[in-house]
């Protein structure tokens, strides 16, 4: 059996979803599935093979979760759904998107199972008796020849990118893994191409699949110029305001995944001093279209979209489109940015991307042929001129375009009343029109660290330095443990990932903006990381650093000042450092919101 391609979708709604997961995906705000996960939600549904043939990024993951997580029997403690995935970063990423649409199941367990990590920390996990494992092929058939991993209960098995696990050199062991499960097991197998050999496996393991191939029509307009910015900070809306203040745009549209995403942005936006709006498909029609009609008026400058509320939208005056939000497939992404580059016209598309995402942005570019710029977020002193030069229009603008006859008397008024000097009037009347929008100082909306790509600066990890050079600047071992000023952090990633001191010095620099003298004794152990950090860490910077990866691994930051490594070490205290230090994680970044004005 096979399907094809077709433009009508129906609603998540009318899927057949089990109620906890569709919950979960009408909080998301998710509008309407793709065209893989609206052809391949039904059919797993049921029990059928598939066999789903589709690029990366076209929304695979959920096409496979959604269905074969409805069907999971929760009061079972067996291992019921087994994806393989190529890569660890895949199969991390599978398994947090598994468990967000999971989150809604009660007494459900996940468990990312790859190379790399220690065995130790999978053997505990596997006590739990997690029902969905997913993993690299080669951790997988090892903990299978453990006895530690069971498949004789197994109900679905996924091969996702399965051209990538063969080109890899791992469809031996998917061939394995197959033969290890249960004859009556479903299996899903996904891949972007169909080679012989997955072929093959497909023929012999595959139960008179349903066939689902979604064509990939990717074309982008060459009037559009295209570029995307890694997203290195804590915060994208901030990052957003810093470009809105020195893009010279007539109108913009940016595009969102969610429904409640749109309203949230358009809010933060408007308090900025943006005419920002949002257009989702909670509204209703006429309101869609009256919204659209004041963007083409000029009375909006800003619209927050997403996929479905944006289909068809032609507006003249739309010069930039900004994926806030990295689309799920290219296909969306062609779409986006289509809206701009019209009948000929320039058009600008900027793309926020996050080190996780770059496997998206890879199949973007593999599938539109083009290559997307990288872009540096506008320095302080780019926005402080942009701004200077708006100040000067506006002025200019004013004194042309208005009658100003009473308020020059106003000015002579107080100037004869108060002796006053007419340059200090003028400056005083331009630091009440401008004081939400400084000229000088530049406000800072994000930091001004460099890219991750970039970290390894003079700073801390430029190994050309002589060892005692570059100790200046890192001091990993500068304070006692038992220094008062500091808190002990648990970071878990060791020796068996192959960390170093100055990986953890340079993602905790970079991500929360502490520089590397504030950051205290680092003590490598096995499987974990002990690390100083000044006191007072606001929690959303604690929460942030969470997540941050080093070396293929979140950091999954925890306080820890019950396991002190009490090894000897220099004691060199610097007390004043470390409480300055505290003030700045206190004082200077948190997320400024000032007011920012677009007129």
């Amino acid at each position: 059996m096979s399907t094809e391609q077709h433009d009508a979708a129906p609603s998540f709604s009318e899927l057949g979803l089990a109620p906890a997961i569709l919950e979960a995906v009408q909080q998301a705000g998710y509008e309407t599935p793709s065209p893989i996960q609206a052809q391949s939600i039904p059919p797993l549904l049921t029990g059928r093979d598939l066999l789903g043939q589709a690029q990366t990024g076209t929304g695979k993951t959920a096409a496979f979760s959604l269905p074969l997580l409805s069907r999971l029997d929760l009061k079972s403690k067996a291992t019921q759904l087994l994806v393989l995935a190529p890569t660890r970063e895949l199969a991390i990423q599978v398994s947090e998107a598994m468990q967000s649409y999971a989150r809604h199941l009660k007494d459900f367990h996940i468990l990312p199972i790859y190379g790399g990590q220690s065995v130790g920390i999978q053997l505990r996990a596997l006590k739990r008796q997690p029902q969905v494992i997913v993993g690299t092929p080669g951790r997988i058939l090892d903990h299978i020849r453990r006895r530690t991993l069971k498949l004789d209960q197994l109900q679905a098995l996924v091969l996702d990118e399965a051209d990538e696990m063969l080109r890899m050199g791992f469809i031996d062991d998917v061939e394995t893994i197959l033969q290890q499960t249960p004859d009556s097991r479903q299996v899903a197998l996904f891949s972007a191409t169909m080679p012989g050999p997955i072929h093959r496996v497909a023929q012999k393991y595959l139960k008179d699949p349903v066939e689902v191939r979604i064509k990939s029509n990717t074309s982008t307009v060459e009037t559009i110029n295209q570029r995307y910015w890694q997203v290195t900070g804590l915060h994208k809306l901030d990052a957003l305001t810093r470009i809105l203040e020195v893009e010279n745009f007539d109108g913009m549209i940016i595009f969102v995944r969610t429904k409640n995403a749109t309203v949230e942005l358009a809010e933060k936006l408007e308090a900025r001093g943006y005419s920002a709006s949002a257009i989702n498909g909670d509204m209703n029609q006429a309101l869609r279209e009256k919204t659209i009609e004041r963007m083409k008026k000029g009375q909006i400058d800003i619209l927050i979209a997403t996929d479905v509320a944006a289909r068809g939208l032609d507006i003249e005056r739309m010069s930039h489109v900004v994926n806030y939000d990295i689309p799920y497939d290219t296909e969306s992404y062609v779409h986006r940015i289509g809206r701009t580059g019209r009948a000929g016209r320039q058009g600008e598309a900027i793309l926020f991307v996050s080190p996780r995402e770059k496997r998206m942005l890879a199949a973007i570019e593999k599938a539109t042929r083009q290559t997307i710029t990288r872009m540096q977020l506008p320095s302080t002193e780019e926005i402080a001129d942009r701004r200077v030069i708006q100040f000067m229009e506006t002025l200019t603008e004013t004194i042309e375009s208005q009658d100003l006859s009473y308020f020059e008397n106003l000015m002579q008024r107080y100037q004869q009343e108060h002796n006053a000097d007419p340059m200090d009037m003028a400056a005083a009347l331009t630091y009440l029109l401008q004081k939400d929008r400084p000229l000088n100082p530049p406000v800072k909306h994000v930091s001004e660290r460099k890219p991750r790509e970039n970290a390894n600066e003079r700073q801390f990890n430029d190994e050309r330095l002589p060892r005692r050079e570059r100790r200046k600047d890192f001091r990993a071992d500068d304070r006692h443990p038992t220094d008062p000023d500091m808190d002990i952090y648990r970071a878990e990633v060791g020796r068996v990932d192959n960390v170093e001191p100055r990986n953890l010095v340079g993602a905790i620099a970079n991500e929360a903006g502490i520089e590397s003298r504030f950051i205290g004794r680092i003590t490598i152990n096995e499987d974990h990381s002990l690390i100083n950090l000044p006191q007072g860490m606001p929690k959303d910077i604690f929460q942030h650093l969470r997540k941050v990866w080093v070396a293929n691994k979140q950091l999954n930051l925890s306080l820890a000042n019950d396991e002190i490594d009490n090894s000897p070490a220099p004691i060199r205290p610097k007390l004043n450092k470390a409480r300055g230090a505290g003030r700045a994680l206190n004082a200077g970044n948190r997320p400024k919101q000032r007011t920012s004005k677009k007129r």
